[in-house]
C-alpha cells in the first residue's frame, strides 16, 4: 500500500471514519492525478468502481480533514480538487492553454501579515489564483 494511502487510513481512523474501498480509490486517483481534477474526471477514471455521489462525499470528507483542497480557478470553471498543500502555494492559470502551475513564494505570507497587522483580519486560508499566459503561450 502506498505510504500516502497509509496516511489516509490513519487520518480517517483518528477522526472516527472508516477507510473504505471507495475512499481509498478516490484518494489514490486524486494523488496520482497530474494537476487539479474535477469530480467528472475522477468519475471517468473510476467508472464502474465508485459512483459520482461517493466521489463527492469522499472529497468533502478529505477537505474537512485537511487532506484535499477544492479550488475554482476561474469564474465559470468547475470545482477542481488536489491534495492539500500549504497556503504558500498559489495557482498560475494560463488563459490560453489552461495549464495550471503552483508557484511557491513569500507573497502569501506577506498578504496574511498585511491583513492581520494592517486590518485586524485573521486569515483562515488563502486561495490565490493568478490568470495570464504561460511561458509557452507567450512565445507562440
Amino acid at each position: 500500500m502506498d505510504p500516502s494511502t497509509v496516511e489516509l487510513d490513519r487520518t480517517l481512523r483518528q477522526e472516527g471514519y472508516r477507510a473504505t474501498g471507495p475512499r481509498r480509490l478516490v484518494w489514490d486517483a486524486l494523488i496520482s492525478a497530474s494537476g487539479h481534477v474535477t469530480v467528472e474526471e475522477l468519475a471517468t477514471e473510476l467508472a464502474g468502481q465508485v459512483d459520482q455521489a461517493s466521489i463527492y462525499r469522499a472529497l468533502a470528507l478529505f477537505e474537512e480533514l485537511g487532506l484535499a483542497r477544492m479550488t475554482r480557478l476561474g469564474d465559470r470553471d468547475a470545482a477542481r480538487w488536489e491534495p492539500a498543500h500549504p497556503d504558500e502555494h498559489f495557482h498560475l492559470v494560463c488563459t490560453s492553454c489552461g495549464e495550471v502551475d503552483h508557484h511557491i513564494g513569500s507573497l502569501v505570507a506577506q498578504i496574511r501579515e498585511h491583513l492581520d497587522e494592517g486590518h485586524g483580519f485573521e486569515v483562515d486560508e488563502v486561495e490565490l489564483v493568478v490568470h495570464g499566459r504561460c511561458r509557452r503561450c507567450r512565445g507562440a
